[in-house]
């Protein structure tokens, strides 16, 4: 099996703001937080940054079978409508996610892009993943406070 692996990781800024550090450099920070009444919505929360990934992975997807089958793409919008609702034990849970693709092309390549309408899901490594439910291993590893040292 071919294993690739990635890392990101998330610091706390204050209340339920984290700022978001990838492993393979570029943009240092993205801030995730949660809208109010919790958070201050000074970036968009877990939900929408899952639904961000789903849909930039298809779109890339899209795209680059397109380019495979030399279909010119001018622009490609995407958008990404989720329905959370809570599920039997009342927690709220991503019941929905709904992706509209829509490919600027030329009128000469509509017949054209048939083939890549129904393979480029199946090469989407995110959206695949959320659909078969990914396995998910927590671990909770408890440090002491700074003033909890000092007090011993």
């Amino acid at each position: 099996m071919d294993e690739r692996h990635f890392a990101v990781t998330l610091s706390r800024r204050h209340d339920y703001e984290f700022a978001v550090a990838f492993d393979e450099g570029g943009p240092t920070d993205l801030a995730i937080d949660e809208p109010p009444p919790l958070g201050a919505a000074h970036g968009p929360n877990a939900s929408r940054v899952l639904g961000a990934a789903v849909g930039h992975c298809l779109g890339s997807s899209l795209l680059f079978c397109l380019s495979k089958a030399r279909v010119a793409v001018a622009d490609l919008g995407v958008r990404v409508a989720g329905t959370i609702a809570r599920n039997d034990a009342g927690r709220f849970r991503i019941t929905d996610l709904k992706v509209m693709l829509t490919p600027a092309i030329a009128h000469a390549d509509r017949d054209r892009i048939n083939r890549c309408v129904t393979l480029f899901e199946d090469f989407c490594i995110v959206t695949a993943s959320v659909r078969q439910g990914i396995p998910v291993h927590v671990e909770v590893a408890p440090t002491e406070t700074r003033q909890d040292a000092e007090a011993s």
